[in-house]
């Protein structure tokens, strides 16, 4: 009996013994491994990245179809890119395109009142939206493949047949009135709406604001006539994503968007040009209520399609993030900004801008001012170091992967390259115009696309606590009045 229990005893200890040795054994490695310098990481690259697949075909009366199949969820979603814009509307009519989109989904179809189509689509929790923006307009929807044909039949007669309601013109009105009565609120939309007029021009059709007047020049007839010269099946590119049976979808498109026709003739649309309209200056927008400065500095950009575009990307990396130049130097060495930033802006058919700015304290705004353009300068003059020349790359070429998290984003892009004639496989090109550029590209593009001379200098703060002046910039200050034009009227 003893010797049992004294075996037994054993058996426990030496269990014990050798737990603990395999504890410690399994310890030491990471109490004596000294951890590497984030520089001494090794990483696998990355693998290439695809287009999932997609079919592409047109129907007779015009419209473009992209399908592509996405079973992880029971939920298909679409989009109608339009072509369209503000950028098209009367001058004496600004507003009008937007009214437009708001009405198409506000107003109710020809069918459907306004609110059986918000009840018939809350009770699926499916969703129905448009829009219509500078210069593309969209419409959109979302729903659960169950429910698939219900709300697609209700997206089609919105886009076809909107009754623009006229008692919900008024709404959409009061709607606009209040945006622009609020709209000096924030000093950074005030800072980029001006600095927008002062490169484009105030009546460029890229910068035009809604005004009082211009939205109570515009009745539910040219609603109608907006709606009916630019929302046609001929300038209608529609996208499927989602948990569909393609034979069934296109049988659903067929039934219910084969036989559009348009009712007026096809419209000749002239995109609008874009020049740089004020030179080299500093304005200043003067809100007493700030203990900060918005600043803005920019001129006329360019295009996506330009060739040096990818190595103009990779400026914008030597300048952004958290180890980018304005970072490291202007917020955190010099303390002069939280937020600081300079992007060379492009657009698919007409010139971005080179933009750079921040916020600052309103009596570092000067400092500020002069430090950020420097940093412009110096990239033009100073050959950057290879170590910089491979953060920038990496930050965009490692991120790639987040432009294909899911199909809904890949068609979108395809979508956008056809509707503004653009190769499908762009992306891919400019991913080897970024592997490609070296650091004498990067000098070059600085020196040909910033143009530091034409830069007009836009501040929004404090004038009293601003201190030293912008007079100190060596430029005359030239105000600009911010008030509102007009009383809203019923």
């Amino acid at each position: 009996m003893i010797d049992t229990l004294l075996i037994k005893r054993f058996r426990w200890l030496g269990l014990i013994v050798i737990s603990t040795l395999l504890v410690l054994l399994f310890r030491l490695p990471a109490v004596a491994q000294t951890p590497k310098h984030y520089t001494e990481l090794e990483f696998p690259p990355l693998p290439e990245i695809s287009l999932p697949e997609y079919e592409r075909y047109q129907l007779s009366n015009g419209i473009v179809v992209y399908l592509m199949e996405d079973h992880q969820l029971p939920l298909v979603k679409g989009n109608a890119l339009i072509k369209t814009g503000s950028r098209l509307e009367p001058p004496e009519k600004v507003g009008l395109a937007e009214m437009t989109g708001t009405m198409m989904r506000l107003g109710g179809t020809q069918q459907h009142p306004a609110n059986d189509i918000n009840e018939r689509l809350e009770q699926r929790a499916a969703r129905v939206e448009v829009s219509i923006g500078t210069s593309s307009g969209s419409a959109g929807f979302n729903t659960l493949t169950e429910d698939l044909e219900t709300v697609f039949n209700l997206f089609s007669e919105i886009l076809q047949e909107p009754a623009f309601a006229p008692q919900l013109l008024t709404l959409v009105k009061t709607q606009q009135q209040g945006q622009i009565a609020r709209r000096n609120d924030d000093p950074g939309d005030i800072a980029s709406r001006e600095l927008g007029k002062l490169i484009y021009g105030e009546n460029s059709p890229y910068t035009r604001t809604t005004e009082y007047e211009t939205i109570n020049n515009i009745t539910r007839d040219d609603i109608v006539t907006f709606h009916q010269k630019y929302v046609r099946p001929e300038n209608l590119i529609l996208g499927v994503v989602g948990d569909f049976e393609p034979t069934t979808m296109k049988s659903l498109i067929e039934k219910t968007l084969g036989k559009w026709q348009p009712s007026t003739p096809d419209p000749e649309i002239n995109i609008p040009s874009a020049e740089q309209k004020q030179g080299q200056g500093v304005f200043f927008v003067n809100q007493p209520q700030l203990n900060q400065s918005n600043v803005l500095l920019g001129h006329l950009g360019g295009k996506f399609n330009s060739p040096d575009y990818p190595a103009l990307a990779v400026v914008n990396g030597l300048f952004n993030g958290f180890g980018g130049r304005l970072y490291n130097n202007l917020r955190s060495r010099q303390g002069l900004a939280y937020s600081v930033y300079g992007y060379w802006s492009a657009a698919y058919d007409y010139p971005g801008v080179f933009l750079a700015g921040g916020q600052t304290a309103s009596e570092t705004t000067v400092q500020f001012i002069k430090s950020l353009t420097e940093e412009i300068e110096r990239v033009q003059t100073t050959s950057i170091a290879p170590d910089e020349l491979d953060y920038a790359k990496e930050s965009i070429l490692n991120s790639f992967v987040f432009k294909f998290e899911n199909p809904g984003q890949t068609l979108s892009r395809l979508m956008a390259y056809e509707y503004y004639g653009y190769p499908q496989d762009f992306i891919f090109d400019y991913q080897k115009g970024v592997k490609a550029t070296t650091i004498e590209d990067v000098q070059r593009v600085a020196q040909q696309y910033l143009k530091p001379e034409n830069i007009v200098t836009l501040v929004v703060g404090n004038e009293q606590e601003i201190n030293p002046s912008l007079s100190q910039l060596g430029q005359t200050v030239t105000p600009i009045d911010v008030t509102i034009p007009g009383e809203a009227k019923s």
